[in-house]
């Protein structure tokens, strides 16, 4: 249904590696493992899911992987505010990626009203 390069696809997969190295220094750092492997899971299954999006054989399928990765990206921005209240993460390292993950969450939910209304619902 996409192609494979896009801007969302570049964004989501660039999102992914700063969640790797955030991931990375969390655990070599703060010796924190539960939470920052959750952010790690949930912060690069958005890349995974539009991949998948990209690869789908009809539209809804396209809007089902798209839609699993704008909650994806909601789940993200939760366990980074965790993250950055309980003091695991600077409050600047954990805004900035909140920011960066909000922005791919309106281009997924633009995506998702555009996909709905094309397919009548």
């Amino acid at each position: 249904m996409g192609s494979q390069n896009n801007p969302l696809s570049d964004k989501s997969y660039a999102f992914a590696l700063k969640v790797i190295d955030l991931y990375k220094d969390i655990v070599k750092t703060e010796k924190e493992f539960v939470l920052s492997k959750q952010l790690l899971k949930a912060g690069t299954s958005i890349g995974a899911n539009i991949a998948e999006a990209n690869g789908a054989i009809s539209k809804p399928d396209f809007s089902s992987k798209i839609s699993i990765a704008y909650k994806e990206s909601l789940e993200t921005k939760y366990w980074l505010k965790l993250l950055r209240d309980s003091h695991f993460i600077p409050v600047n390292t954990a805004d900035k990626l909140i920011s960066d993950a909000d922005e791919l969450s309106k281009i997924m939910f633009s995506i998702l009203k555009t996909t709905r209304i094309d397919s009548g619902k």
